[in-house]
């Protein structure tokens, strides 16, 4: 009977050193103690944190961009053939993404045409600058454009909006050397391809080159820097 006793007594021993040991790793203590991680304990507190920071992520509120507010946004700008335009968000206009038309302005006699470019691309596009214009096989060279004309900030066209450009054709004197044109050639400054614009009328219309000119693509004609 000792004998188990003895057993019995350092077995209890042994469970209540056990125990001691277990609360003092589970920080069982209510005091301000310092205490130590093991391995286990690390991995635990990290997926906690882990969780938290994933929490607080899913919970931020989105700015504009889509992204949580104050950040950067994260798309990337694509034109309309599928290739990216670095920092800038939208492609230059071609002649494939632009209906342009022409009719004559005042008259008669009709000294100017204003020429519609209506974007029916179904994408944002930027009309760059001033039409490239020929109106003559014997002048091969662009006309010249009118810098006052310029608009302040760049022409950018939803999908169905229209840019115009107002151009001169003539005097209108009656001893110009005119001649006439019923069609002519339009290329858009940065963009591909060219574009072939009836003029309008059934005889055309008549061209001075010694004095046509050409202003800028603008969102509406503008009194003063469009008169030339």
């Amino acid at each position: 009977m000792s004998a188990f006793r003895y057993r019995t007594t350092a077995l209890a021993a042994t469970t209540t050193a056990v125990l001691a040991l277990a609360l003092t790793a589970c920080g069982g203590d209510s005091g301000a103690g310092t205490r130590a991680e093991g391995p286990a304990s690390k991995s635990a507190h990290s997926a906690a944190k882990s969780a938290q920071g994933t929490a607080a992520k899913d919970d931020a509120p989105a700015g504009e961009d889509g992204g949580a507010k104050g950040g950067a946004a994260a798309k990337t700008p694509v034109t309309a053939k599928g290739g990216t335009t670095g920092s800038a968000s939208t492609p230059l206009c071609t002649t494939e993404d632009v209906r342009i038309s022409a009719a004559t302005q005042d008259g008669p006699p009709y000294t100017h045409l204003v020429l519609t470019a209506k974007n029916t691309s179904g994408h944002r596009c930027e009309m760059k600058g001033f039409p490239q214009i020929q109106f003559l096989e014997s002048h091969k060279q662009n006309i010249p454009s009118v810098a006052r004309s310029r608009p302040e900030a760049p022409v950018v066209l939803d999908a169905g909006a229209p840019a115009y450009a107002l151009v001169k054709l003539s005097d209108g004197g009656a001893d110009e050397d005119v001649e006439p044109v019923t069609a002519f050639a339009v290329w858009l400054q940065g963009g591909d391809g060219q574009a072939t614009v009836r003029a309008p009328g059934a005889e055309g219309v008549a061209v001075d080159p010694a004095t046509y000119k050409t202003g800028y693509w603008t969102y509406e004609l503008r009194n003063g820097a469009d008169d030339f």
